[in-house]
């Protein structure tokens, strides 16, 4: 019997970075870009995959805390991968 569902996979892992959910913002969540990618997932997901997302933090904790603390930039790369 031949496959119908259209999907090359059915499990993606999405992984977001916390810099891309600021948008046009220059600190924070952009909530019009979280809704964009709300979307997009439900739409996946509707179409039968499942999906897990994950979202770093990293870039947005030392690009603008890390050097405000006096943070070597290898430190608070070393930090945001934890």
């Amino acid at each position: 019997m031949a496959e119908t569902n259209p999907l090359r996979y059915k499990r993606i892992l999405l992984k977001l970075s916390g810099e891309s959910l600021m948008g046009d913002k220059s600190y924070g969540i952009d909530e019009a870009r979280l809704d964009q990618y709300a979307e997009e997932i439900i739409a996946v997901a509707s179409a039968g995959a499942e999906v897990a997302v994950v979202i770093g933090g990293g870039n947005i904790y030392r690009g603008m805390q890390a050097v405000a603390l006096g943070i070597d930039g290898v430190q608070g790369d070393h930090m945001g991968m934890l």
